[in-house]
């Protein structure tokens, strides 16, 4: 056993200091990235955010919207062969915007067979919670080698050793966060995390030095994590409860005592487990809380609201495009980001 002494910082510890600026206008910031993937070798262009890959906002329909505005989603594992093709047949331009995800079994590598059969996606998400076991890591090469020439994402870990492990084996963008999602409890369930910014910073430190990209998974509760991610060094940032709720993802509305919510559950939840496996199994125990959310409406105003966030930090800062956020960034640390005195009566 050993303690390291060094201090590791989450979202809410630090705040990005304001630096001169010459843009006149939120408009002129460009969030716009353009790629090129270390092993599969081609270019994407977009806004690198990501839907989460879990059943409520992994959806087709979220998709449809996302891509609007040139974000993408990661389509959950359950999504069947005969979805996909259905789907591609009519949204064929949506497809280039969507992850297919699976895990690490046989029967996901046979699943991703069939997918890639009956649609051209070209992003493949594998996706575990524990992404440090041997099992992982062959998957990957496994993928790598069968599909070379497309852009792999992997996850989750959270430190630098295990991301240059990652990208060696074949991994194009590193997955990166355990335990920080909004319905995740693997922390209080296990013990085991890292806080999420030290995370990005670290993660994205080792991925660049070896030519492949981060994605910082979790954790973020509003367009300023967004930013601070961003500005950390991660690539693309993967969101899931600051999506939930609205019209696009998966399930109905509730109305109680008046208000209106959708049910939103962590993919390792008891919920989920006993959806799509019939129970949580007795060697393991359940590492997510569901809960039901307020109803949002559709997503486009929520999408539009996080990137005139992330276009604000840009303008503070000076950065007239997002790739030149994390260079224009100093973090300072505080004890206090808001002043909520009146949060209790502010209207949602």
């Amino acid at each position: 056993m050993r303690i390291e002494y060094d201090v590791k910082l989450d979202f809410k510890d630090v705040l990005i200091r304001p630096k001169r600026s010459v843009l006149t206008s939120r408009a002129e910031v460009s969030l716009l990235r353009e790629f090129k993937f270390k092993h599969a070798g081609v270019k994407w262009e977009g806004v690198p955010i990501i839907a989460a890959n879990m059943d409520h906002t992994g959806t087709f329909n979220m998709a449809k919207a996302l891509s609007e505005h040139q974000l993408l989603t990661a389509m959950d594992k359950f999504v069947s062969k005969e979805e996909w093709q259905n789907f591609a047949v009519s949204h064929e331009d949506v497809i280039p915007s969507c992850f297919v995800s699976i895990g690490t079994s046989d029967h996901d590598f046979e699943r991703l067979q069939q997918v890639l059969k009956v649609t051209n996606v070209s992003m493949i998400c594998l996706d575990v919670a524990n992404g440090y076991t041997e099992r992982f890591v062959d998957t990957l090469k496994r993928i790598r080698d069968t599909y070379p020439d497309k852009v792999l994402m992997a996850g989750n870990v959270v430190t630098g050793e295990m991301v240059e492990e990652l990208i060696l084996s074949g991994a194009d963008i590193v997955k990166i966060g355990i335990g920080p999602g909004s319905v995740c409890t693997t922390r209080e369930k296990t013990g085991v995390g890292y806080p999420q910014l030290s995370a990005i910073i670290e993660c994205a430190d080792a991925g660049h030095g070896l030519g492949g990209h981060v994605c910082a998974d979790g954790g973020c509760t509003s367009p300023g994590d967004v930013a601070k991610a961003f500005a950390a060094g991660a690539d693309f940032v993967m969101l899931g409860g600051m999506l939930s709720g609205h019209d696009e993802c998966l399930g109905e509305v509730i109305e109680e005592n008046g208000r209106r919510f959708k049910r939103f559950y962590g993919m390792s939840s008891a919920e989920a487990m006993e959806k799509y496996f019939g129970s949580v199994a007795e060697y393991r125990a359940s590492e997510g809380r569901s809960a039901d959310v307020p109803y949002r409406g559709p997503v486009n105003n929520t999408v539009l609201d996080i990137l005139g966030g992330i276009r604000s930090t840009c303008t503070y800062v000076g950065a007239h495009r997002l790739k030149e956020l994390s260079k224009r960034t100093t973090f300072i640390r505080v004890s206090q980001q808001l002043n909520e005195v009146f949060a209790s009566y502010t209207k949602k």
